[in-house]
């Protein structure tokens, strides 16, 4: 256990126990991976990390995260492990492979890299860089961006250990895998895992990635994860953040997409002290679909960011971005979302659309929108508004007989639900639902197990029907 407490800058510090612990870090991976490292110490020493006069961090500030003192595990400290002692994660009547990452590392029983009968391989990236060193070589670091602002080279120079997963060709994975990543430290703990997911042509995969504290200690996870869609392949992606105040995580989700290839991410997030999500989708080739989709529920004074770019690089590619938000007391959002059509990226259709309700005079959100067109046979549009629950709805409601807080509340489902209908496994979708609705009464906390822990095996019975919204 390493802590940087040192009164210098941060990125020295970060530099500094890099080296200091380098074998430790850089195990029996190929060369290929350490001269990457090597690349990502020279970005940070050159580049240093983002500050509010930085593009896309104008209304995050990270500089306090970064000088606070932090505890490192550069050994696996949890190998071999039975998860089940600490946790259980249930949703009623969902059928998944489950996997675990404890403090940075993979959790297994028997073996670090798991083939199903399929051909698909799930496991410890640690251990897949021993085993498959030039298939994990060849897309490590290909697709998510060192040299842009922020901390993708902060990971890279320090990630050991993360999930990794690979699909045969015209393999169709009938499971959702469950990534669940748990943070339990009785001290301050910075986290660097490393996601690596590659699908070759006319695969399918569906994953539900878990984000969840056991404590309320500090804790900073930054957390990169790569994903490759090849031809025709698809993958529906859930990414559910439901953490405690005193968390503080940054997620960067980069996605590859060859033609024809179909992705839809959901990014829901529930609660969490400081939250930034950055999703890249870069759409190489003509014929992809990508739809992201996102919803925040925010109070006290949580902070999450929405950092999401499309990229399309290639002609008649469709893309779609819908963000909703409710914020109460003084929570604060930002959603920086940005459509790029090259030149060559002719007959683009892409719409993009954030939508923020405030129900307090000391929230805040900000909301920019970007199209950058550089092509002339294109359909893009653009929105995004911040405002108040709608009067006219209220006294609708009111003049039906309901109280005032239950009109709030109804008009808040229904403005949540666009994007919680939008998850296409039911059992999960109804337990956000439920999530949703206990959230925006106040009675949702981080769950005493998991995020999407439920402590009755039965079904859960709403009180609201969606269809009717």
């Amino acid at each position: 256990m390493q802590d940087i407490t040192e009164n210098i800058s941060a990125q020295q510090r970060m530099i500094d126990l890099y080296k200091s612990n380098f074998k430790l870090i850089k195990g029996a991976e190929p060369q290929t991976i350490t001269m990457l490292r090597e690349k990502a110490v020279e970005i940070v020493r050159d580049q240093g990390f983002p500050d509010l006069t930085t593009e896309n961090w104008r209304y995050t500030d990270i500089d306090p995260l970064l000088r606070s003192p932090y505890d490192f595990n550069f050994t696996n400290q949890s190998r071999p492990f039975d998860i089940e002692q600490i946790f259980t994660c249930d949703v009623y009547d969902l059928d998944t492979f489950s996997v675990t990452l404890l403090n940075g590392w993979f959790v297994y029983k028997n073996a670090p890299l798991t083939t199903l009968k399929n051909g698909t391989i799930i496991g410890s990236l640690s251990k897949a860089l021993e085993v498959y060193p030039e298939l994990v070589s060849k897309y490590l670091g290909t697709i998510a961006p060192m040299e842009k602002p922020g901390l993708t080279a902060l990971n890279t120079m320090f990630f050991q250990d993360g999930l990794f997963i690979y699909v045969p060709e015209e393999v169709i994975v009938d499971k959702p895998i469950q990534i669940i990543n748990i943070v339990n430290s009785e001290n301050p703990l910075m986290l660097h895992p490393r996601h690596l997911i590659i699908q070759e042509p006319k695969s399918k995969l569906t994953l539900v990635h878990c984000d969840h504290s056991l404590t309320h200690n500090i804790s900073f996870t930054n957390s990169v994860s790569e994903v490759f869609l090849a031809k025709e392949s698809n993958l529906d992606y859930y990414k559910i953040q439901n953490k405690g105040h005193n968390s503080a995580v940054i997620n960067g989700s980069f996605f590859s997409q060859m033609s024809a290839s179909n992705l839809t991410s959901s990014a829901l997030t529930l609660n969490g002290g400081f939250t930034k999500n950055i999703i890249y989708s870069l759409l190489n080739e003509p014929a992809c679909i990508a739809t992201h989709n996102g919803l925040y529920l925010v109070d006290s004074n949580q902070h999450v960011d929405n950092q999401l770019e499309v990229d399309h690089a290639a002609p008649e590619c469709t893309s779609e971005q819908l963000y909703k938000g409710i914020l109460d007391d003084e929570a604060t959002a930002v959603f920086n979302g940005k459509i790029m059509v090259r030149r060559d990226a002719q007959k683009t259709l892409a719409y993009q659309n954030n939508k923020n309700i405030l129900l307090t005079d000391d929230a805040k959100a900000n909301a920019q929108p970007q199209l950058e067109i550089y092509a002339d046979d294109v359909k893009c549009s653009h929105g995004a508004t911040v405002g108040q629950l709608d009067p006219e709805a209220m006294f609708y409601l009111r003049s039906r007989g309901l109280n005032e807080r239950s009109a709030r509340q109804m008009l808040m489902y229904a403005f949540a639900a666009e994007v919680v209908r939008r998850i296409s496994i039911q059992p999960l979708r109804e337990r956000i639902d439920h999530m949703v609705e206990k959230r925006l009464k106040g009675e949702l906390s981080i769950c005493d197990q998991c995020v999407l822990h439920c402590n009755s095996k039965e079904p859960t019975v709403f009180n609201i029907d969606v269809s009717k919204l």
